[in-house]
């Protein structure tokens, strides 16, 4: 793999700006015609569109249940279309009241600009890991960003759930949500090593603060490396979707050798990723290789097993 007149490795960009499986609109690909090009103006499409299911309150809106519970469950972005549509077939240009709004996560935020960034020929994927920004000091959240390509500057990183401005007001942010600095969120990868090589709390790594649940520490790390390595290779399967590792429970720790073996793969999802060697770890590690049929731990509907399309 050669290099570019930066130094950077240079990766097979048409990879990423090509949808995948689940960022495709599908039938609804009409939605997108005539929308906008630039990142920034995607981003801010889709934060119209879009309500996190904690944003209730921040909007004065009480989710219906059926929608707090199953909106975030559409895995595909063709269904994440089909539900805008039916509670409002305006133009997505169109800002969405909160009732009209898809219900969604992080995880929605960002399959949607992804596909929305792919379809304007932008190079574009989901990265997994841990953001500082969301009020608890000191404790990284479990989140889910974009990474994009910008010809000038390579892969940036944006986050799409702040792109209205009350939005990142309310978390006091102080960067630009379509340049999110690396040391404010740390892909899967890079969480890892700052608690295995740089002696970081792994309390301080989950979904929330451990006093709030198991869902927290060196296990929770693993499975967003899964995560990650999975939607660097275009499966970006839902942040429940859970295969690969062994039974144990939440929270507790993990095997001598399951470390190991995350300490070897967390440098390659690291920094400037390797699109070559990412792909080999994916086909190559049954651990990393999302399944045809993964287990989800639906937080509202219950365990299930679920075959992917």
């Amino acid at each position: 793999m050669t290099d570019d007149a930066f130094g950077r490795p240079v990766v097979p960009l048409s990879f990423y700006a090509e949808q995948s499986t689940f960022s495709d609109p599908g039938e609804l690909a009409g939605l997108y015609d005539g929308l906008p090009s630039d990142p920034t103006e995607l981003a801010r499409l889709v934060r119209d569109v879009m309500i996190h299911r904690l944003e209730g309150d921040l909007f004065g809106h009480v989710h219906p249940v059926d929608r707090l519970h199953d909106d975030a469950e559409s895995r595909y972005l063709d269904d994440v279309l089909r539900i805008l549509v039916e509670r409002n077939d305006a133009p997505l240009t169109v800002r969405r009241e909160p009732g009209d709004r898809f219900v969604g996560v992080c995880r929605d935020f960002t399959l949607l600009h992804v596909s929305l960034l792919r379809h304007a020929g932008i190079p574009a994927r989901l990265r997994s890991g841990f953001a500082d920004y969301f009020g608890t000091d000191g404790f990284h959240g479990d989140h889910v960003v974009t990474e994009y390509w910008d010809a000038a500057r390579g892969w940036l990183l944006a986050d799409a759930q702040l792109a209205d401005p009350e939005i990142t007001a309310h978390w006091a942010v102080d960067f630009d949500p379509m340049d999110v600095p690396r040391s404010r969120f740390l892909v899967a990868g890079e969480a890892w090593r700052a608690i295995r090589q740089e002696g970081a709390d792994e309390k301080t790594f989950g979904l929330h603060p451990p006093e709030q649940g198991p869902f927290f520490g060196e296990r929770f790390v693993a499975g967003n490396i899964r995560l990650d390595v999975a939607a660097l290779n275009k499966v970006e399967t839902l942040l429940w979707d859970v295969w690969g590792e062994d039974e144990g429970e939440p929270g507790t720790a993990l095997p001598e050798a399951s470390r190991e073996f995350y300490d070897r793969v967390a440098p390659v999802v690291s920094g400037e990723v390797s699109f070559e060697a990412v792909r080999t770890l994916f086909a190559e590690h049954d651990v990393l290789r999302t399944p045809p049929t993964v287990t989800c731990y639906a937080p509202f509907n219950g365990t299930r097993q679920v075959t992917l399309r």
